[in-house]
């Protein structure tokens, strides 16, 4: 649903709308059952998987060294398994996540198929419990089962995880300041 929040009249004399972007879920917003496919998919390089092996001090070979992997039984490197959580959970967030107050934590992670170089990641995931915080008042909680699955269809990851989300009206806001909107082009009608 998209949010229409004024219209203004331009130089031109003809009217435009201001359409608020989607500014995600409050904790009213999620209903145990629901379920999410999450809409970005990603193709992991082999930058993304050195980078992020590297950059996180991680020294398994097998994920880095190709000739080391090659001896493995998968004969070629293995994508780091944190970076398909932290990849997954990113895709999330959109749906689930996008006003959190804090996550509290991932549980029963399971990686039952391996991810390689070149596999695309989607992601989907559903509402298992969702309850007030009995010590902030402005917070909910909210568990999700969260899997994600490579190109082919196959669950590559599964966990479950909590967070604690904003209540409407508690949202903290931020004041920005924008251009007019003198300075963008009139619409043209086809």
């Amino acid at each position: 649903m998209e949010r229409v929040i004024e219209v203004l009249e331009q130089a031109s004399g003809s009217a435009g709308r201001v359409v608020e972007g989607w500014e995600g879920r409050l904790f009213e917003d999620f209903q145990e059952g629901d379920i999410y496919y999450h809409p970005f998919g990603k193709t992991v390089t082999e930058t993304d998987n050195q980078w992020f092996t590297l950059v996180t001090q991680n020294v398994s070979k097998t994920h880095v060294d190709a000739n080391f992997a090659s001896k493995t039984e998968f004969k070629r490197p293995l994508v780091n398994s944190t970076f398909t959580l932290a990849l997954v959970t990113g895709q999330s967030t959109m749906d689930l996540s996008m006003n959190v107050f804090a996550n509290l934590g991932w549980d029963e992670v399971r990686m039952p198929t391996p991810v390689y170089e070149g596999d695309t990641i989607y992601s989907r995931s559903k509402v298992l419990a969702v309850r007030p915080s009995s010590s902030r008042p402005q917070l909910g909680l909210v568990t999700v089962a969260t899997e994600g699955y490579n190109q082919n269809g196959a669950i590559v990851i599964s966990y479950r995880r909590t967070f604690m989300v904003y209540r409407q009206g508690h949202l903290p806001s931020v004041a920005s300041f924008r251009p007019d909107e003198a300075s963008l082009p009139p619409a043209v009608s086809a």
